[in-house]
Parts: structure tokens; C-alpha cells; sequence
């Protein structure tokens, strides 16, 4: 016996299982106000408030992440919707698929994580690449707020009545209701319920929205006791929301694709899981100083291995150092000192010149003072003469 036939033959009045919404459409006159895309939305602005908060205390400029979220968010939700597509394609493309079942109407739900963090994390590396921040960097400071959003997003689940588990008799059961348009017709996404329980099913967004949260906590704790950098804090996300997930893949019953009899997204959960825990394991540790992280900041690339440890190890200074030296600044020393070398016998010749100048007119005073006139004029003459044929000797030289 169930509890809501325990309370209705006794007339207690007790909490049976969760409740379903009744909808989860809102007309305002022809606009259909989506709680689906409500929480998707909110959820997308909540990860950049936090992801900016953090990379900013991190060293980063202020707005960056919502500069980058430009190219990110559009990718990601164009990600996550083929990979729901190409994982339920006999919903849209089968034998069986409904009329009403179009593949590129998001706004009816299905969103692949898989699709939308892989193809998101190509938009943030374009944003990155064309602002000149470290993609490694930027990953570790959004980790978090992105975890958030997914459960954020875990809501909008819940009112579209989807991703619910196998029938139960727990008492946290969901239940799930047929639900109508203004016609009549079942419509399960845009209609009302009329109050009747079809089912009582595993409320398995809930088990995945709270083991979010929990990895939020995780991730906040971590990254505040340990400093984790380069990456790993990303992966760690990754890590521990595909150990959640693989477990509540195995209490799901809605529609999915199998191989050898195991749901599609269970395979996904454990290669991603498992990629994810190497390079955490094996990525450089510590974390950026805030000059690296700057806009602006060079950074090597992920082959270049240990060019990348030393870069994470000493602050990027070393790697600096090390980089090689353009055309250009390799030629102006030798230019420099190629004329000053040509300098230098001019120097000498002026100086030279300007001795032997006070020289004669030291001798010529003296001529002055103890000789007659004629004599002088000669012997300034012989001076001269002496100095003009030096000069032309050096001149030659």
C-alpha cells in the first residue's frame, strides 16, 4: 500500500509524493511565457554573475566573462540541442515520431550537457583566443557557476514533466500528469492537467539537481583550500558531474538511446569521466598569478609541455625570457654597435685635430714673445702645413 492510499483510506491529511506543475506554459495574450526557457535563462545569468565574480578576484578584467559568454552561450545551446537531436533522432526522424515533433524547436525542451559544455567550451575558446585569455584560466573561474546553472536548468525539467525516473513507491515519488489544450487534445508540453495521476516515477532531476548543488559546495570548497589552477578545477567539475549523472542514468525509463542494452548517456558518463580525472591528475598544478591572467597575457600551448610548466611554475617570467627575439630586435644591436664603431674614428679625429690646433697656438705665443715677426709667420705656417697633411692621412684611413 502506497502512501497516498494510506492517506486516503485513513483521511489523514499528509504529504503524498511531489506534485507535478499543472503547466508549464503562461500565455501573455500571443506570447507564451516557457518556464523551461525561465530557467534556462536565469540559470545562464546566474553562471556569469558568479563566473565573474570569481575572475575578477583571480586578477581578470572586469566584464570579461560576459564578453566571452557572447560567443559561448550561443554555441552551447546550439551544442546541447544536436546532441539531444543525434541521441533521440527516431523522435524527430523515426517511424514513429509525432507531427508535432520538430528537431530545431528548443523551446519544447531537450538539451544534451554533453553537446552544449562541448560546444560551449569551443565558443569560450574563440572568446579567449580573440581577447587573449587564458582558456585554462577562464575555465576554473566559470566551473562553478556553470554546475549552477545546470541546476538552475534541472527546474524547467520538472515543469515540462521529462527526465523522471522508473515508478516508485517512495515517499518523494514525482507524479505525473496527462495534460490538454483548450481543445481537448493531449498536449504534454503546452497544455494543462486535469489533476489525474498517470504515474508515480523516480524524481530523478531532483536527485541531479541536488547533486549539483552539493558539487558547487565542493568545487567553491576546493578551489579556496587548495588553489587549484590550470584547468584542473574545470575537470574536477566535469569529474564530479559525471559520477552524479551515471547513477541517475541507471534510474531513468523515458525514451534514450541503447547500446548493448545501457543508455547512451551512461557510455558518455563514464569515457568523460574518465578523461576528466587524467588531466586533473596530470595537468600542471598550482594556479596563475594575476599578471597571467590578465588580457593580454602570453601563454604556451597545451603540447608544448614543458614550456607550460615553467610557465605555471615561475609566473610566466621564464618563458618570457626564453621566447626567441623577432627579426628586428635581433638586428638593432648589431646596427648599434656597427655605428659606433664608425663613430668613433671621427671622434678621434676631431680630437686630435683640436689638440694639435692648441698646440700651434701655444707655439705661436711663444714665437711672439721671443722672435721677430717673420719668424713667426713662418713657423705658423709650418704648423699648419703639419696639421693639414695629418688629416688628410686620417681622412684616407
Amino acid at each position: 500500500m502506497t502512501i497516498r492510499a494510506l492517506a486516503e483510506s485513513t483521511g489523514a491529511d499528509v504529504l503524498a509524493y511531489i506534485p507535478s506543475p499543472p503547466r508549464g506554459v503562461w500565455y501573455i495574450g500571443p506570447f507564451p511565457l516557457r518556464a523551461y526557457a525561465i530557467c534556462i535563462i536565469v540559470g545562464i545569468v546566474v553562471a556569469i554573475w558568479l563566473g565573474e565574480k570569481r575572475w575578477v578576484a583571480r586578477g581578470g578584467q572586469s566584464g570579461a566573462v560576459l564578453d566571452i559568454a557572447m560567443f559561448a552561450v550561443p554555441l552551447g545551446l546550439i551544442g546541447g540541442r544536436l546532441y539531444h537531436v543525434a541521441t533521440d533522432w527516431e523522435k524527430y526522424f523515426g517511424a514513429h515520431r509525432k507531427p508535432d515533433a520538430h528537431w530545431w524547436a528548443i523551446w519544447q525542451g531537450g538539451l544534451g550537457i554533453w553537446g552544449a559544455v562541448a560546444l560551449g567550451a569551443v565558443g569560450a575558446w574563440i572568446g579567449c583566443r580573440h581577447y587573449r585569455i587564458p582558456l585554462p584560466a577562464f575555465g576554473d573561474a566559470i566551473a562553478p557557476g556553470v554546475l549552477l546553472a545546470q541546476a538552475i536548468g534541472r527546474l524547467g525539467n520538472y515543469f515540462n514533466q521529462e527526465l523522471f525516473g522508473r515508478e516508485t513507491t517512495v515517499p518523494w515519488g514525482l507524479e505525473i500528469f496527462d495534460r490538454f489544450d483548450t481543445n481537448g487534445a493531449p498536449d504534454a508540453m503546452n497544455g494543462v492537467s486535469n489533476g489525474v495521476v498517470v504515474h508515480v516515477v523516480q524524481p530523478t532531476f531532483l536527485y541531479e539537481m541536488v547533486w549539483n548543488l552539493l558539487g558547487v559546495a565542493v568545487l567553491l570548497y576546493v578551489d579556496r583550500k587548495f588553489r587549484i589552477g590550470h584547468g584542473r578545477l574545470f575537470a574536477l567539475y566535469v569529474a564530479v558531474y559525471c559520477f552524479g549523472r551515471f547513477f541517475v542514468e541507471l534510474l531513468r525509463s523515458d525514451d534514450a538511446t541503447h547500446i548493448a542494452g545501457i543508455r547512451i548517456n551512461s557510455f558518455t558518463s563514464a569515457i568523460v569521466f574518465l578523461c576528466a580525472v587524467a588531466y586533473f591528475l596530470f595537468a600542471t598544478k598550482g594556479r596563475e598569478t594575476a599578471a597571467q591572467v590578465r588580457a593580454g597575457a602570453e601563454r604556451p600551448w597545451p603540447w608544448q609541455f614543458a614550456a607550460l610548466r615553467a610557465y605555471g611554475a615561475t609566473g610566466g617570467d621564464d618563458v618570457a625570457a626564453a621566447e626567441p627575439k623577432t627579426p628586428d630586435e635581433a638586428v638593432e644591436p648589431e646596427t648599434a654597435e656597427t655605428e659606433t664603431e664608425t663613430a668613433e674614428p671621427d671622434d678621434a679625429a676631431e680630437k686630435s685635430a683640436a689638440a694639435e690646433a692648441a698646440e700651434t697656438a701655444d707655439e705661436s705665443d711663444t714665437a711672439e714673445k721671443s722672435g721677430t715677426p717673420e719668424k713667426v709667420e713662418q713657423t705658423v705656417a709650418a704648423k699648419k702645413s703639419d696639421s693639414a697633411d695629418k688629416t688628410d692621412t686620417s681622412g684616407d684611413s
